[in-house]
């Protein structure tokens, strides 16, 4: 059986099993040359170790003996996606509303802000630009800001990932 094909029966098993929960959603599915399945979930309002718990133990039981890994030679974890991973879908955008992004734009361009609006097809980050001053009255020390709202189509995103500030 080939990568793909297990990913999309994993992906059928999956969405079978969180389908009574509407508020938590599948991220991704990789499966690596060792057999070892990562699947990541999220939900609109996060998910809890516990529920990851539960669909492990769920999804385990389904895909043991099913004939997807030779001998059931497979490892599984379920998590959250957590910070390191890039936003995918749409549903995750939506609920970072108001968090600290950093994009990186399919041409190189990095821009970081606040993220302020989700479209179907853009999302909305508020960037903060400095001004030098205009002139020398103005204090040396004194940094003029600007706000900038850049609307980025999400065709022009490589990835969009969550900044955390102390």
């Amino acid at each position: 059986m080939s990568t793909e094909t297990q990913i999309q029966s994993i992906e059928n098993l999956v969405n079978g099993i969180i389908a009574e929960d509407p508020a938590i959603f599948l991220v991704d599915i990789r499966i690596k040359p060792t057999n070892n399945v990562k699947i990541f979930l999220d939900g609109d309002n996060g998910i809890t170790i516990e529920k990851c718990i539960t669909i492990n133990r769920a999804l385990y039981k389904l895909v043991e003996g099913s004939g997807m890994f030779p001998n059931d030679d497979f490892s599984l974890e379920i998590s959250s996606p957590g910070l390191e991973e890039p936003l995918k879908l749409p549903r995750q955008f939506r609920k970072n509303i108001g968090r600290l992004v950093e994009v990186m734009l399919q041409d190189g361009t990095k821009i970081e802000g606040k993220m302020t609006e989700v479209k179907d097809d853009a999302i909305v980050v508020e960037e903060i630009k400095s001004k030098k001053p205009i002139s020398q009255k103005h204090a040396p020390k004194a940094k003029q800001v600007e706000l900038v709202l850049r609307e980025l189509p999400l065709n022009t995103i490589k990835s969009t990932k969550i900044q955390i500030t102390f």
